[in-house]
């Protein structure tokens, strides 16, 4: 079988292939990509949905009602509730911490008489008398529940 060749290989584009790639603009870059969809059952596309972090827990939900029966009227900022957020977080982290290491020397549990030391330890002054004696209430009413 003798075939004729036309001096271009498969593999090499044509002329006009090359043509059409330099005049084609590059698409632009999207920063965001396009969602997937699928098919559910029925044949109707639905889009996919998105896990959510439970391990994100936030205390700006309690900040409003906090402030509602201490100020009535007062409202906080986006940026407050942040710095509070991290704030509260920040704290919880350093008196568990601390009630961690002060159990450590005496037993495998945290009782309450660990934080209310670490409290101590952490908080001065005024901030600590208020924050014990809020804890001891907290406690008092629900033992009693």
């Amino acid at each position: 079988v003798i075939t004729k060749e036309t001096g271009t290989s498969e593999t090499e584009p044509s002329e006009t292939e090359m043509a059409k790639a330099e005049t084609s603009k590059p698409e632009p870059y999207d920063a965001e990509p396009k969602k997937a969809k699928q098919k559910t059952a029925k044949g109707r596309c639905r889009r996919r949905r998105h896990c959510h972090n439970d391990n994100f827990s936030s205390f700006a939900t309690y900040f409003p009602r906090v402030l509602r029966q201490m100020h009535t009227g007062l409202s906080l900022s986006h940026d407050s509730m942040n710095i509070l957020d991290s704030f509260v977080k920040d704290m919880f982290e350093r008196i568990a911490k601390e009630a961690g290491r002060l159990a450590c020397y005496k037993c495998c549990t945290i009782t309450h008489e660990d934080i209310e030391i670490a409290v101590r330890l952490l908080l001065p002054g005024e901030l600590r008398k208020y924050a014990i004696t809020a804890a001891t209430k907290s406690l008092i009413r629900y033992h009693t529940c």
